[in-house]
């Protein structure tokens, strides 16, 4: 298992370095939403062909890791060999180049090269998801694992809160042809991305990141598949990430459609940027309710001094009035609620917010206007901690076979591409309301599995559950 640099070691520098990694990294996977509505009418497709779009990008996550995990069993583990920093360099590379190859798709004009250039770019971020998320559980002592990751998951999210208004108005305004859609309005902001990217890339290389040694550099076979707690979180990651990206991917058609909003993509996009700004600011109050170091009472006080902080931040991002977004407001107050019956229990937390979100979505699906609307949209922050609860419960106590197992986990973000699609074919027969009874089965399965490791692990806090390194 991986050695830790001694206690007093200061880690801020590197921390906030990846921290802008993950921005970076929530920023284009959101973009995702943004391409969806438009290359939907570019193209001329249908729902099922517009998900290709998450299809192809999440695809590579599964093909990745599915790759790094038969590398893993019968040669030991790369990141082990090359180093975490060496990883996160590759995987910026990569993900430079499937930015890069958006030019000569917009520029073609073809479907299929826009996908080809989404492949690369999940390749890319695969490596990153691999690396990255497991190097800042190391960043610290254990104890404090989950409450770093929730934190760094929630920039993660402000960059999927920015890309819905700063994506969106970049593709469907700014570099549009006088409002006509073409495929040349994504050529130059990709390329900026790409050049992003690669500024990335120079700054992780010269800042002095920390070496995490490994007593078990030949780790082989299936030994993380022995652990219950893995195989069901795999599962759990497959179905989270699968409602997710699916839900997220549906949004702004859903409001364009006339029983919920009837609201125009360049206003929707704003709504979508709640959804993901939900997630963000419950992953800024995971992070606070998971450190161990703060009484019962200052996490409270916190919890709302930061969740009137990010409101503020998303209410500043978004182009709505405070009259439209006073809605939002009812729903931070459950979300504080359902963390102090959480009580700092991942399992118990992760049930709570999984129940949350099958009753909204079964309220989105039987009502409409902006009952169904809001609903919809405030899945995002019962979704927020769902990613880092679900990673921390899995690889619980896996000891040596921590990376092994992190790289199945990023394995189910195939998730990401299955259901999305198949909630387009279901949303061709059946419509775009009644298609959202499909993630309600994803978020029975996280409650299920939430309650299975409330049990499991009742006696481990949600810091502490990160063992194993």
């Amino acid at each position: 298992m991986a050695k830790n640099q001694p206690a007093s070691t200061n880690y801020t520098l590197p921390l906030v370095t990846l921290t802008s990694l993950f921005f970076m990294w929530g920023f284009i996977t959101c973009m995702n939403d943004v391409l969806i509505p438009h290359l939907k009418e570019l193209f001329k497709l249908s729902y099922t062909q517009s998900m290709l779009i998450q299809f192809c990008f999440f695809g590579a996550y599964f093909i990745g890791s599915l790759i790094y995990f038969f590398i893993s069993y019968y040669k030991g583990d790369p990141i082990n060999r090359i180093g975490y920093k060496n990883g996160i360099l590759l995987g910026l590379l990569v993900s430079a180049i499937g930015c890069a190859l958006f030019y000569p798709a917009a520029t073609a004009g073809v479907y299929g090269l826009f996908l080809a250039a989404l492949f690369v770019l999940g390749l890319g971020f695969t490596l990153l998801q691999i690396a990255a998320n497991a190097y800042v559980s190391l960043l610290g002592s254990p104890e404090s694992a989950s409450s770093r990751l929730n934190l760094t998951q929630a920039f993660n999210a402000l960059g999927t809160t920015i890309a819905p208004v700063l994506g969106g108005f970049l593709i469907l305004q700014f570099f549009s042809d006088n409002g006509v859609i073409t495929a040349a309005s994504t050529r130059m902001p990709y390329l900026t991305f790409a050049g992003i990217f690669l500024l990335l890339m120079l700054l992780i290389y010269r800042v002095k990141l920390p070496q995490f040694a490994s007593e078990e550099m030949e780790t082989q076979g299936l030994g993380a598949l022995k652990f219950m707690n893995l195989k069901l979180g795999v599962v759990a990651i497959f179905c989270y990430v699968g409602a997710e990206v699916a839900i997220g991917s549906f949004i702004i058609s859903l409001l364009k459609h006339g029983d919920i909003a009837g609201l125009d993509e360049t206003v929707s996009k704003n709504y979508l940027a709640l959804y993901w700004g939900g997630a963000m600011l419950g992953r800024f109050l995971g992070a606070i309710s998971l450190n161990q170091s703060l009484s019962a009472v200052k996490k409270i006080l916190y919890m709302v001094v930061t969740a009137v902080l990010v409101f503020g931040v998303i209410f500043s991002i978004v182009d709505l009035s405070f009259a439209q977004i006073q809605p939002f407001l009812i729903f931070i107050v459950i979300n504080l609620l359902a963390f102090l019956l959480g009580k700092s229990s991942p399992g118990r937390t992760l049930l709570l917010f999984a129940s949350v979100n099958v009753v909204l979505l079964l309220i989105t699906v039987f009502t409409g206007g902006h009952t169904a609307m809001w609903s919809v949209i405030a899945i995002g922050l019962f979704n927020s901690i769902m990613y880092s609860n679900i990673y921390t419960l899995a690889i619980a106590d896996l000891g040596k076979y921590t990376s092994q197992g992190s790289s199945l986990l990023v394995m189910a973000i195939l998730g990401g591409a299955v259901f999305p699609l198949a909630q387009g074919a279901l949303t061709d027969v059946v419509g775009i309301q009644t298609a959202l009874l499909l993630p309600v089965l994803n978020y029975l399965y996280l409650i299920f599995f939430g309650y299975y490791c409330w049990r499991k692990f009742s006696h481990v806090t949600m810091g502490a559950a990160k063992g194993g390194h």
